[in-house]
């Protein structure tokens, strides 16, 4: 590995372990800005559905951490890695990133200015990283009941979104184009809150439906196996997803309870559980 390589990936750990120090959880990227370490499972006959379970390096996203131990063991395991990745939707900052990106033909600032005055908000300060080709990266903090799924060119032409099992580049990252830096006056700013009517915009539609037979239908069982698959960290945002999905398909009463259940089966308490149901409800408009 030549010297800079190596001052690259030294310039690399270091900026994601003063990430860490903020709350938020890494992964080591290559300069192609993909997770530097390979899939253990990339040989396998069958994709498999492992999220790090198995114990070994190489799981994308779900390796991230904010240990400063493990951050050091993962750029071990990838002394190439020139940048790093800072997932999003995980605690503390439950960080939903807005990418503007630049594109021919394309003026993304001016889109979310348009959608800013539209929808009636307006983008508190907050830490931008400015991209090798000129686009920026919003930093936004979400609820930690609401999911925020990954989405590119939904919101507007030039926009995407990194949600839950998405990262952002993070500032410091070396890449095959450049370096990503944090813009002047925003690095000591922690992530601002995600405006209410700018978060609505950010969740899925509400699909056309028509309800199942039956007080919930095969979906409903859907839902209440989709909250009891989760894993430590991932049930308020499984939970509330999957009460969004319920009240939107018009079977959200009726799955209350079963979904209740199903998540105190994972480790919720039940007053934690029933308070994300009711926040699903009333962010679809329901009353809980």
């Amino acid at each position: 590995m030549a010297t800079t390589d190596r001052q690259a990936t030294t310039l690399a750990l270091a900026h994601a372990l003063s990430a860490a120090e903020r709350g938020l959880a890494v992964i080591p990227l290559s300069r192609t800005k993909l997770p530097a370490l390979r899939s253990p499972h990339r040989d396998d006959p069958l994709p498999s559905p492992c999220h790090g379970e198995c114990g070994r390096l190489g799981h994308g996203v779900y390796d991230a951490s904010s240990d400063p131990a493990r951050i050091r063991e993962l750029f071990a395991a990838a002394p190439w890695a020139t940048g790093y990745g800072i997932a999003c939707g995980l605690p503390p900052h439950h960080l939903i990133g807005v990418d503007l990106d630049v594109k021919t033909g394309t003026d993304s600032s001016a889109a979310l200015r348009e959608l800013a005055l539209r929808h009636l908000f307006t983008i508190p300060p907050t830490v931008v990283v400015v991209t090798p080709s000129g686009g920026r990266h919003l930093w936004l903090s979400g609820p930690p009941t609401v999911v925020v799924p990954n989405s590119a060119g939904r919101l507007a032409p030039g926009i995407d979104i990194r949600g839950a099992g998405g990262y952002l580049v993070g500032p410091g990252s070396r890449t095959a184009h450049g370096v990503y830096a944090a813009a002047p006056g925003t690095a000591h700013l922690p992530p601002a809150p995600c405006p209410r009517s700018l978060l609505r915009l950010l969740l899925p539609p509400p699909r056309t439906h028509h309800p199942l037979p039956g007080p919930t239908g095969g979906h409903g069982q859907g839902l209440v196996q989709f909250v009891l698959a989760a894993h430590e960290g991932q049930r308020n945002t499984r939970l509330f997803w999957a009460a969004c999905r319920a009240y939107e398909d018009g079977i959200g009463p009726a799955l209350v309870e079963p979904l209740v259940e199903a998540a105190v089966d994972t480790g919720l308490s039940e007053r934690e559980a029933r308070a994300t149901v009711a926040s699903a409800a009333r962010l679809t408009g329901h009353r809980p």
